[in-house]
Order: C-alpha cells, then structure tokens, then sequence
C-alpha cells in the first residue's frame, strides 16, 4: 500500500490494528521548540527517532536529553533513538529550533526498560557494488545490538550509496512463518530523496503473480508490505534513504526468503549474506 506524502497534523500514518500491517504503528511527528508531544501505546512498543532535531524524552521519571543531532536532513549526521516499552507513558519535548520526529512501534506486550540509542552504538553495514548497482549502506539503530532488550521490532535507515540504483534486491519476501526458511514480519518504510524531487520505483509481486504492481514513490511516500517480493529501484542521479520498520509475528529476527528465479544472485552481489544476518 503505498500513501503519497500529506500533512497528517501529528497523527499516525499507520494506526494501531492497521489492516494492512497491523503490527506496525507508525507517526510523523513536526515540533517547535519547547512544544511537547505525549504517547502511550498499550500493546506496541515504540522507538523514536529524530529525523532532524534534537529532543528530550522522559518515560515514567527516566529522562534522556539530548537525542537527535542532524540538522538539515537525514543525511546530515549519524541516527539516534530512544526506546519505549508497551504502555509507559511518554513525554516528548523538542529543545532544537524544530524537530522532525519518526515513530516506529511494533505489537508486543512485555514491558521492558526503556533506553537510548547514540550515534556511536548503531550497527553499520555497507553491502552490494557500483557494478551490480546494488551499493547500499544499512543503519541498524535497533537491530542486533539491542537484541536483548527489544520484543518484536526492529528498525533501521536505508541509504543507497552513490545515485542510483536497486535496493532490496535479490528480490525477497517475509510474509509467511515456516523457520527456517521465512518469517511473516509486517514492514513499514518512508522515502527521502537527495535532491528532494527526487523518486523511485517500489515494486511488490506476489508469490502467485507471474507479474507485479510498480508504485511511484516520492519524498515523504509511506509504503507498507504484508506479503509478497518487494525491490526498490531509485532514478539515476539521485540518492535515496528509507526509514524501515519491521515486526515479526513469531519473533524478533528476521529470515528472508529469496525469490527462487533470482535467488543465485545472493551469491554475485558482495556482502549479502553479512546483511541478512545482521536483521536480528
């Protein structure tokens, strides 16, 4: 499903019980300094994470100041994250100028402790080549550090390194759990482009389909995926980053199953198999 960018005033773009992805809660979130934002989400636990701006997060008493150091846009500095378990109530203030605010939750229903994420503890991986036009850089902020400490979500930002190129690719799908060769994980992403009008192509084939469906993705595009193979192909001359989100049905780590008829290619783009082991 893909959901063109609009000013959605603060509210969520993927609500709790979505019908297409309803493990996942997803919200932009626009401050000014000094404004303040309040969440408390029964069942989801929650990261978020400072696209731009920088934020002060206090959870029942516990407060982390400071999060969030890029300024201009995404790729303006390294990611930082908080992390809110199921049902705390949380208060979010901006302390930058403005602050643009993605939040990632995931259905869960342990409550866990909270904690920060700073910019030296996120899980780099670069993969893929200039000559297979799959060069891509992964930042893992909740990923396979915080396996402990997290239930079902993880989250990450994409970037495509260089401009153009694929992403996702060989083709793959986790929309069924049969360990150990797939998980069912509900997946959320939201583009940026550099320079700004750029866009791309998201692609999503069912496992019954001999063809699939292409979706013209733009800057602030949302799109979500409940099932099927799902590569992403980004306009030459144009960077692309998408904040990820991914919850699992029946755990935390994520297997991907590779679509058959492009599956040998695992084997020919440099670095693969280290990137799938890193969405744990």
């Amino acid at each position: 499903m893909h959901i063109p960018p609009f000013d959605n005033d603060n509210k969520p773009i993927i609500d709790i019980e979505n019908n297409i992805v309803p493990n996942i809660y997803f919200n932009i979130v626009k401050l000014s300094k000094n404004e303040e934002f309040s969440i408390c989400l029964k069942y989801y636990e929650i990261c978020i994470v400072p696209a731009t701006g920088t934020i002060e997060v206090n959870i029942g008493g516990k407060t982390f100041e400071n999060v969030g150091n890029r300024i201009t846009d995404v790729w303006d500095g390294e990611p930082e994250c908080v992390y809110i378990p199921c049902n705390q109530k949380s208060l979010i203030k901006c302390v930058s100028k403005n602050c643009e605010l993605f939040i990632a939750g995931a259905k869960y229903d342990k409550i866990l402790e909270p904690f920060v994420v700073r910019s030296d503890d996120i899980d780099l991986i670069q993969y893929g080549s200039d000559d297979t036009k799959t060069h891509r850089k992964i930042k893992h902020l909740l990923g396979q550090k915080q396996s402990n400490q997290v239930g079902r979500l993880l989250v990450s930002e994409l970037f495509t390194v260089g401009a153009g190129g694929w992403s996702g690719f060989p083709s793959h799908k986790h929309d069924t759990d049969r360990l150990p060769l797939e998980t069912k994980h509900d997946e959320t992403y939201n583009f940026r482009f550099k320079p700004n009008h750029g866009s791309a192509l998201q692609l999503l084939q069912s496992e019954k389909e001999d063809h699939g469906k292409a979706f013209h993705i733009v800057n602030g595009s949302t799109f979500c995926i409940s099932n099927g193979y799902h590569p992403v192909c980004v306009l030459p001359g144009y960077e692309m980053y998408y904040f990820t989100i991914l919850a699992g049905y029946s755990q935390r780590p994520l297997v991907q199953f590779f679509q058959p008829v492009h599956e040998y290619q695992v084997d020919l783009i440099p670095g693969i198999k280290d990137m799938v082991a890193k969405f744990k």
